[in-house]
């Protein structure tokens, strides 16, 4: 992000990741697993929402945010546990229309952004929809801002696609829906609830995304698994220009009153 320096110097090494996805009133999804090649992974590097030296607005128009990320966190607990509603359940009307995925999302950036900031900076609030329905990410600092995109892959066991090749689709699809005028100025998300697939690999989306890329940055959020009413997630930063997919893992414990988040590749 502007004026925080999170720049890395090497080269990332390529690891393939689990998303489990969500499931209604299941306690456990699968076993971790992780491979690793190439070499050490980097200490520093600058979290995008949208590239250097572009426009971000600050917000000018009536907007509703938690008062802090606990807060939502425990606002989102029910959604989260009863995964039916992340992929099937209604907007909410009093957050303009967020929906529930939409806001875990948005959550799970902001608590990735706010670890390596050191503080809680980056928050995320709703605006109507047609300045940014799914949700803005917000510098609580800066009043910089930068509205979200979303799309999900759904879980389905009858598309025998991988998940890149998923992923992908549901970028392009994006992209096209609307062109340069719909995606500028945007960072897209993408909610992967695939849970027919036990693992994919960042690294060959990063390289294998649509060209020209018309989102300001892009995201990858989901469910790595869930163990003891723990819940690991997987949150990947697509780096357009190095064709790398940065991961970090966000766990939040059976409690829901505080997480933790380590960074993967």
């Amino acid at each position: 992000m502007h004026g925080l320096d999170l720049g890395f110097s090497s080269p990332p090494e390529e690891r393939h990741v689990n998303d489990a996805g969500h499931a209604p009133y299941e306690r456990r999804f699968g076993a971790v697993t992780i491979t690793t090649s190439g070499v050490g992974w980097r200490c520093k590097r600058q979290i995008i929402f949208y590239p250097r030296g572009a426009y971000t607005a600050r917000m000018k128009h009536a907007s509703k945010q938690f008062k802090s990320l606990k807060i939502a966190l425990k606002e989102l607990e029910p959604f989260i546990r009863n995964g039916k509603h992340l992929e099937t359940g209604r907007p909410f009307k009093a957050m303009h229309g967020l929906l529930s995925r939409e806001g875990l999302a948005n959550w799970l950036i902001c608590a990735v952004f706010n670890s390596i900031a050191g503080k809680e900076q980056l928050t995320f609030a709703t605006v109507a929809e047609e300045i940014g329905g799914d949700g803005v990410l917000l510098d609580a600092i800066t009043g910089e801002s930068w509205p979200t995109e979303h799309v999900m892959v759904p879980k389905n066991d009858n598309d025998e696609r991988d998940i890149e090749t998923r992923v992908l689709q549901a970028i392009r699809d994006k992209q096209q829906k609307g062109g340069e005028e719909y995606a500028r100025g945007k960072t897209l998300i993408v909610f992967l609830n695939a849970g027919n697939s036990s693992e994919w690999w960042p690294n060959r989306v990063a390289k294998a995304l649509p060209q020209p890329i018309l989102f300001g940055a892009i995201w990858i959020v989901g469910l790595h698994f869930v163990e003891n009413g723990e819940y690991h997630y997987n949150v990947v930063e697509i780096d357009v220009e190095s064709g790398v997919g940065h991961v970090w893992r966000v766990c939040i414990p059976a409690g829901f009153d505080q997480w933790s988040v380590s960074h993967i590749q």
